[in-house]
């Protein structure tokens, strides 16, 4: 069985290597040692959100404190292609679960999207506020899935400001994909980005999924306009809190990283 997961704040793990001790503290220390009881002799992993993992034993518990010796330090490769949910707001928290589940599967960036449809509005101290559940909600699936990279969490974006994303990332040899049950073309054909060479900054691959009601007909012209295909997932139609983790895990089967 994988050894649990907890967070550490980025570039805290740098300069750490095998042999080396490290005290895990704060909320996650109280949670590995309070909550969890994790003991001396027991395996668990400290990740810091950019794909470093430290491969620890516990040596010491104590005062919320988890004193942990660190056995094997792994640098995890950055993803060739940035896979991105772009999910619109939806009611029922539904929009929360979708972006639970793309995390566990792979998804490397999440885009709220006020849509048209969406019954749900950020506002004022209501977008603050509900942004923060996103990031909650995507620290909480990152330990779950043991993942070492913990995806950001954008601002919320308009459908103009949607749909000038859109074009920077096709600019940017990036891809942008509208799921829409009216498309033709499946996903499994949709041409997708190249994935970077060497240093250069890896091309986006956005995976937009409408609200409870849909995408309207001029977002889907205005997305298309600025570069977007529509793509279907298969007969069926699927939730908006579905939709998006079904073509995430498929996207992911396609970029080899599930290979």
């Amino acid at each position: 069985m994988s050894a649990p997961v907890f967070l550490a704040e980025g570039g805290a793990l740098d300069a750490l290597a095998p042999g080396d001790v490290y005290v895990l503290d704060g909320a996650e220390g109280r949670h590995a040692g309070v909550v969890q009881r994790r003991g001396p002799g027991e395996r668990l992993d400290v990740v810091d959100g950019a794909g470093t993992r430290l491969r620890c034993v516990v040596d010491a518990v104590a005062d919320g404190e988890v004193r942990l010796r660190v056995d094997e330090v792994v640098s995890e490769e950055a993803p060739g292609v940035v896979l991105t949910l772009v999910q619109a707001l939806a009611k029922g928290d539904r929009d929360e679960l979708a972006v639970e589940a793309a995390v566990e599967v792979g998804v490397d960036a999440v885009v709220p999207w006020q849509a048209d449809r969406s019954v749900v509005v950020w506002r004022g101290q209501r977008a603050a506020k509900s942004r923060a559940k996103w990031v909650a909600t995507v620290r909480s699936a990152v330990k779950q899935a043991r993942r070492a990279c913990l995806p950001s969490v954008a601002e919320p974006v308009t459908s103009r400001q949607l749909a000038g994303r859109v074009r920077e990332v096709v600019a940017g040899g990036g891809a942008a994909v509208v799921l829409h049950e009216d498309a033709t073309t499946p996903l499994a054909d949709v041409v997708l980005p190249s994935p970077a060479a060497g240093p250069a900054e890896a091309p986006a691959l956005l995976v937009v999924v409408g609200p409870e009601g849909g995408i309207s007909d001029a977002e889907v012209a205005a997305l298309e306009e600025a570069g977007a295909v529509t793509a279907r997932l298969g007969p069926h139609v699927l939730r908006t809190s579905t939709a998006g983790p079904v073509a995430v895990a498929l996207l992911s089967e396609r970029l080899g990283r599930w290979a």
